[in-house]
């Protein structure tokens, strides 16, 4: 069963980027697994409760088939945490899928990761994805390789759905099958 990593903030997550997407993996078949800055009880925006198994420090970015940075305004606090930019790094290094939505792509630009590489987010973030070497689309959701950006909370359902796709792609058929 393929695995992947949510990171949200530990509050004003943004509900729907988190819930969606996460929804859409679970019955696809995916274990979500929910880091944050510490483990235990995060709140998003508008009260969703969401509890974090793990601390984004203690996280090898290569265990997880992919890696995904929420949004929502208390995202901001992984833009420049050199423990988010690591577990990011690791896991695009490992042929992993690395994704954020909202306002979260700014940590994958600060963390190297988007240099000339298609990508979209919130509008507002758009000048600093820019200025670390990002290729802006504005699209509602973005796929260059194996990095996935999204644009906000309208895009939640699309960018779930197209990590389920990718990950579907890259998970091996068994024998059996």
């Amino acid at each position: 069963m393929p695995r992947s990593l949510f990171v949200i903030a530990p509050t004003t997550f943004r509900d729907e980027e988190y819930l969606e997407p996460r929804r859409l993996l679970r019955n696809a078949g995916i274990e979500v697994v929910t880091a944050s800055v510490a483990p235990g009880l995060c709140v998003g925006r508008f009260g969703a409760e969401a509890t974090a198994e793990v601390a984004v420090k203690d996280v090898d970015g290569a265990d997880y088939d992919a890696v995904v940075f929420v949004g929502g305004g208390g995202a901001s606090v992984y833009f420049d945490d050199p423990e988010a930019h690591r577990v990011a790094r690791e896991a695009k290094a490992a042929g992993r899928l690395v994704a954020a939505i909202c306002i979260a792509p700014s940590t994958l630009a600060r963390a190297g990761l988007l240099k000339g590489v298609r990508a979209t987010a919130f509008p507002s973030q758009r000048d600093d994805l820019v200025a670390h070497g990002a290729l802006w689309t504005g699209a509602d959701v973005e796929t260059d390789g194996p990095i996935v950006t999204a644009s906000g909370p309208e895009a939640a359902t699309a960018f779930g759905q197209r990590l389920v796709e990718l990950l579907a792609e890259a998970t091996p058929l068994s024998a059996d099958e």
